[in-house]
This record gives C-alpha cells, sequence and structure tokens, in this order.
C-alpha cells in the first residue's frame, strides 16, 4: 500500500517522547504524532493518552521531501461532542485594549466620573524670568546680498545668543529643582 497524504491508516506505538510518538506504518515505514495532534483535548503528559504497543488509527498530514511523516489521531477520528472538550480556564478580562474595563455609560444628569486614574501630585509652580524663556523669532529677509560669509557670521552670532538663553534658562531649572 501506497502512503499518501490525507490517507487513514492504522499503525502501532513504538515509542513516546515528551513532545510526541513514533507509530510504525508497516512497510518499514514510520512517522511522528506530535502532542498536540494527540487529542482533542488538552495532553499535559503524552503517557496517559498513548502507550507504546498500542494500536491507532492516524491520518497522514504531511510527507515530508526527506521523508518525515507527519501524523494526526485527532484527525483521524471526528472531533467528539463539545462536553468532552477539556477547556482551560478564561484568565482574561472583558474590556477594550490591554484588558481594561470599558467606562459605564452616565446618565445625562450625573457628573462625568473619572474611572482608573491614579491621584495626580500637586504642580509646583516655578518662578522663571519670562525674558529668559522666550525667543526671539527672526524672520529671513526677503531678498539679501549679503554673502556667505555675513550670513554665516549672522547665523554663529544668533546661535550663540539662543545657546545662552538655553543654557541660563536651564540654570535656573536646575536651581529650582535643588530647593524642593
Amino acid at each position: 500500500m501506497q502512503l499518501e497524504q490525507g490517507a487513514i491508516v492504522e499503525g502501532k506505538v513504538t515509542g513516546i517522547l515528551k513532545f510526541g510518538a513514533f507509530v510504525d506504518l508497516g512497510e518499514g515505514k514510520s512517522g511522528m504524532v506530535h502532542i498536540s495532534e494527540v487529542s482533542h483535548s488538552y495532553v499535559n503528559d503524552i503517557n496517559d493518552v498513548l502507550k507504546v504497543g498500542q494500536s491507532v488509527k492516524v491520518k497522514i498530514v504531511t510527507i515530508g521531501e526527506d521523508g518525515k511523516i507527519a501524523l494526526s489521531i485527532k484527525k483521524a477520528e471526528p472531533p467528539r461532542e463539545q462536553k468532552d472538550f477539556k477547556k482551560r480556564p478564561d484568565t482574561r478580562q472583558q474590556g477594550g485594549p490591554r484588558n481594561q474595563p470599558q467606562p459605564k455609560p452616565q446618565d445625562k444628569d450625573s457628573a462625568p466620573v473619572r474611572h482608573y486614574s491614579a491621584p495626580k501630585k500637586p504642580v509646583k509652580k516655578e518662578t522663571v524670568d519670562p525674558a529668559a524663556l522666550q525667543y526671539a523669532y527672526e524672520p529671513r529677509a526677503t531678498v539679501t546680498d549679503a554673502g556667505f560669509e555675513d550670513m554665516l557670521s549672522k547665523f554663529k552670532a544668533s546661535s550663540e545668543d539662543r545657546m545662552s538663553d538655553l543654557k541660563r534658562t536651564m540654570d535656573i531649572k536646575k536651581r529650582g529643582s535643588r530647593r524642593k
């Protein structure tokens, strides 16, 4: 008998490992049933379901180019009724993204309610010189006949002014945070 993908054949379990079982299909051919393909219900230990020497019906799922044969016991038999399935407990919470509960709809007469927010810390206002925080915006001149050297010197001067303002502002903020 020629083995082909999709065929259901009878075989004998020849070896069991943690991840699956090896099944002799006859004619010197054998395949492997992965633990996930042993039963329709969750299998923690394959030794609870299969024993060496046991005769099983398997479906040939794939035959690789290298000759490896993948088998399935659960696909060889029709699925059992829903009551026989062992379900894992559902540990997920219902709700929106990241399993956060959705806020309940409010009556139009009630005040809005904030849900799941951390208490806000009081914000301490720092006294900062407003002149230090303002940056003078200088739009480009419309058309200038200034050469590259003139434009570069103007750029350097304005950059140095802005950097000194930034340093002064950062120093003020550092001094303010040290006082806390």
